[in-house]
């Protein structure tokens, strides 16, 4: 099912303060709270951003906690909430551990969600890493790939038009058990699959409505693409299919301060043309984050990348 424009490259946001990680939080989020993202959410609705997008996990090991920080806003709570201050841009788990919660909890909370948001949810879901959290949870680490192929089927049914659906798998089973409200849109709202590795890019090409990056770098890209096309053409699957990578950080303009050696950086048509290259590897769909020391910055920075650099990305 296609919920972006057909034949150009569309543009999402990682929301900033909802999740905390040093691999890519700015050092002002951690002062930063409901105030800023309701900003930044407000002004990715006005600009044409096609998406804002939020994390999830439960809870953080000590272990991991330097590195990934303990900040992480539920996803289903925080999406409720952007919608009833947004109109027009999609709501993106990016990506949400649905080996978690049983199929019939995360449809009933996501259902909700595209309920009040008048049908902008986009569902993305991925297999988690961190294997405390799931044994906090109950749930088998060792299997989450194979409870989240499960929990996919359970979803597609679940999120359906039935009030009543219906699913038998090996874990999960339900019939006669009324959901509502449904969801807005219909079939259902989409449903995107995050992941690198072999048995997520077969998840998102034979179970998904589009693939979710996690982050691979541009020279990788071209064969995880290629993957994907081929095992939804070995399945017999060629309808619309969203196709995601995460940009490198961007700074429009020239940075009067040091924004790291991985940024990219420059006048719009030169970041433009950088841009252009998912789009011609087969990406459908950027998701961008912009350094910047305040919401202030992020803020004007989304507001040059639309007007200067988003029309050069080209249809």
């Amino acid at each position: 099912m296609r919920v972006l424009p057909e034949g150009r490259l569309s543009y999402g946001l990682q929301l900033p303060v909802q999740s905390q990680s040093t691999l890519y939080a700015e050092p002002w989020e951690a002062a930063a709270g409901p105030a800023e993202l309701r900003r930044t959410a407000r002004a990715a609705d006005r600009l044409g951003f096609a998406y804002v997008a939020t994390c999830d996990h439960v809870a953080v090991p000590g272990r991991l906690a330097a590195a990934m920080g303990t900040v992480w806003y539920d996803p289903v709570a925080t999406l409720a909430h952007l919608a009833a201050v947004t109109e027009r841009v999609l709501l993106l788990s990016h990506v949400a551990v649905a080996a978690l919660r049983h199929p019939l909890l995360t449809a009933k909370q996501y259902a909700t969600v595209d309920r009040l948001a008048g049908g902008r949810l986009v569902l993305g879901v991925g297999a988690g890493h961190v294997r405390e959290e799931f044994e906090a949870l109950g749930v088998d680490f060792g299997r989450r790939g194979a409870i989240l192929d499960e929990t996919v089927d359970a979803l597609k049914a679940a999120l359906g038009p039935e009030e009543f659906p219906a699913f038998q798998g090996e874990r999960f089973a339900f019939r006669d058990l009324g959901q509502a409200p449904r969801p807005v849109r219909t079939p259902r709202p989409p449903l995107w699959v995050g992941g690198s590795s072999p048995a997520a890019l077969r998840r998102a090409a034979l179970r998904g409505d589009g693939w979710l990056s996690q982050g691979d770098a541009r020279e990788r890209l071209p064969r995880r693409i290629a993957d994907l096309r081929q095992l939804r053409e070995e399945a017999g699957r060629h309808g619309p299919f969203a196709v995601g990578a995460i940009t490198e950080a961007l700074y429009v303009g020239t940075p009067s301060w040091d924004t790291g050696p991985r940024t990219l950086t420059g006048d719009p048509d030169a970041l433009a043309a950088s841009l252009r290259a998912y789009r011609d590897m087969g990406v459908d769909q950027i998701q961008v984050r912009f350094r910047c020391r305040g919401v202030d910055e992020l803020l004007d920075q989304m507001a040059a990348f639309a007007a200067d650099v988003a029309p050069g990305l080209g249809a």
